[in-house]
């Protein structure tokens, strides 16, 4: 079984925020697969079961607030019985800019509290991550800009990004990850 985590903060103050592009990824892609989940509540998470490519597939909105996500998570590995190396997390990444992305099998948190309490919660830095350029406005504070929104040219960006990103999480539950990163791994632009 594969878990499909993506990150983000409840409520309708955070929809479509630059934190929640976890959240809002997920639901582009189910969207676009023409599934239409019906979430079920567990553990502080919204949750969807699914079949994908012949495989158990969970998709799992925390709700504990983003910097709590992994409390939520490894409630759900240690019930579903999820190995560490079928896990694959959402996030935003304030270090790639708008409109890119990049796959990781493992590494630090790189500043990012939720998954920083991913780490410590499931104990091992070895999950793999979808990580969502968002930018970087230094003349923020970080918090102010990463619970901001989209401008609207932005949004045009992300929606262009979102379509490929779907190519990349299909081809995530039929090719190695290793060749899915070498795949589509770029660099900023």
């Amino acid at each position: 079984m594969k878990l499909i985590v993506g990150l983000g903060n409840p409520g309708r103050e955070y929809e479509a925020t630059r934190h929640n592009i976890g959240f809002s990824f997920i639901d582009f892609y189910l969207s676009k697969n023409n599934i239409v989940p019906t979430w079920k509540s567990k553990f502080q998470g919204l949750y969807f079961e699914t079949i994908i490519a012949g495989e158990k597939v969970l998709f799992l909105k925390p709700q504990s607030y983003m910097n709590l996500s992994g409390t939520v998570v490894s409630q759900f590995v240690h019930f579903f019985k999820i190995e560490v190396s079928d896990i694959l997390v959402i996030s935003d990444d304030l270090d790639l800019k708008v409109g890119n992305f990049k796959l990781k099998d493992k590494g630090s948190c790189g500043g990012h509290n939720g998954l920083r309490n991913i780490e410590a919660c499931i104990h091992t830095q070895e999950y793999k991550r979808l990580k969502i350029g968002i930018s970087n406005d230094k003349n923020r504070e970080t918090k102010d800009y990463v619970l901001g929104k989209f401008s609207k040219e932005e949004e045009r960006v992300l929606e262009s990004l979102f379509s490929d990103l779907v190519d990349v999480l299909n081809d995530y539950f039929s090719v190695d990850f290793l060749s899915l990163m070498s795949r589509y791994n770029r660099k900023n632009r």
